[in-house]
């Protein structure tokens, strides 16, 4: 015998639901996945009236816990992942707000600490490289636009833990950071940003591929001018991101771009702060205040932006299958599958396949996590 068998529930595979199968888990690893006669092991988890989805995948998440990403300390940062990991996100980029380059280089070089030991997937930095008439919560005093010095310090701080980089197509040098990151094996993404749709497409001809918060921190769609969010969502090359906390977005929103981008195209993110499992109160983000009331966190001051989200991957999850009315199948791709195949992990985990990590969420009938498996331990 070896090994833990999870046997009974519907489980969510590339190919489709598998009702009453199994799904052995060995070193780690998923060792074999199937339907009928099953396999002995060390432990037996049943799993009927569950759903078997494979581990959530969050690339856009600032904090959780109490804890922001956005320290020199890993203690905390390490906080703010467990908050998540426990609510089935297995794998998740850090995400940084705006702020001066040399403090820019400070986090990233604490949190590379934890994209070494495999905590981590790495770094996001959603910023400085901003335009300030979409600034959402960053402090418009830093943005700035991009200069190859700038960026090749902030690739060379994280030493590959740099995964993606944000950025507003129309300012100047843009372009040219969007070919350094590519070429510096960094994702370039569009967002906040107030572009026409004519000065975005430089971007994607230059290696641009993912769309920050699709709609959210953007020149609105306009019938005349479809700005970055039409110019985005309609471009095969690139896969969007959606905020489906049904606050930053409303759900026939979420189910329009769903539904053009596809599963190929669509990512669902959390864009949560410190506050995501922490509760009401006040909170800094890149040293601007934010309180949060109904779970909802906007800025302190005259313009009470929305300012990230304290949303969690298991109720964007549930708000996409019960809030917009997509499937759980679809559900599955926007959380898992899709996010993995952009971080270059499609081999490693997102799916539920032999030899991939045992990286799963087992979810009640109500879409509720049960319980949380990371490389082939429970999560805690």
């Amino acid at each position: 015998m070896a090994g833990r068998l999870i046997t009974g529930g519907k489980l969510v595979t590339a190919d489709g639901v598998v009702d009453d199968g199994w799904l052995l888990v060995e070193d780690g690893y998923i060792a074999a996945v199937g339907t009928g006669e099953r396999p002995r092991a060390d432990e037996t988890v049943d799993a009927r009236g569950h759903w078997v989805v494979p581990g959530f995948i969050d690339i856009h998440c600032h904090g959780g816990g109490g804890e922001p990403f956005m320290t020199t300390d890993p203690a905390r940062a390490r906080v703010a992942f467990n908050t998540h990991a426990r609510r089935g996100t297995t794998t998740l980029l850090a995400s940084l707000v705006s702020r001066p380059v040399p403090e820019l280089v400070d986090q990233i070089s604490a949190l590379r600490e934890l994209v070494e030991e495999g905590l981590l997937a790495g770094v996001h930095l959603e910023g400085p490289f901003l335009s300030a008439a979409r600034c959402g919560a960053h402090d418009p005093a830093i943005l700035r636009a991009p200069d190859r010095d700038s960026v090749g310090t902030l690739l060379r701080a994280g030493k590959g833990a740099v995964r993606m980089v944000t950025l507003a197509p129309e300012l100047e040098g843009s372009v040219e950071a969007v070919r350094q990151l590519v070429d510096g094996g960094s994702i370039a993404a569009v967002g906040h940003t107030d572009a026409l749709a004519d000065q975005v497409l430089p971007a994607v001809d230059a290696g641009a591929t993912v769309a920050t918060h699709l709609f959210n921190g953007m020149r609105p769609l306009h019938h005349r001018e479809p700005g970055p969010i039409g110019a985005l969502l309609d471009d095969e090359r690139v896969t969007v991101e959606l905020i489906c906390d049904l606050v930053h977005l409303h759900p026939t929103v979420v189910r329009l771009a769903a539904r053009h981008a596809g599963l190929g195209r669509t990512v669902l993110v959390t864009d949560a702060i410190a506050a995501a499992g922490a509760g009401d109160g006040s909170y800094d983000i890149g040293g601007l205040e934010v309180e949060v009331r109904g779970g909802v966190p906007t800025l302190v001051g005259g313009s009470s932006a929305l300012a990230g989200s304290t949303l969690t991957m298991d109720v964007a999850f549930r708000n996409l299958v019960q809030g917009c009315g997509l499937s759980v199948q679809e559900a599955v791709a926007a959380t898992s599958s899709r996010p993995a195949a952009l971080l270059g992990l499609a081999d490693t985990t997102g799916k539920l396949a032999k030899g991939l990590a045992a990286d799963l969420v087992l979810l009640d009938g109500d879409l509720q996590v049960d319980s949380v498996m990371r490389r082939g331990n429970w999560v805690g």
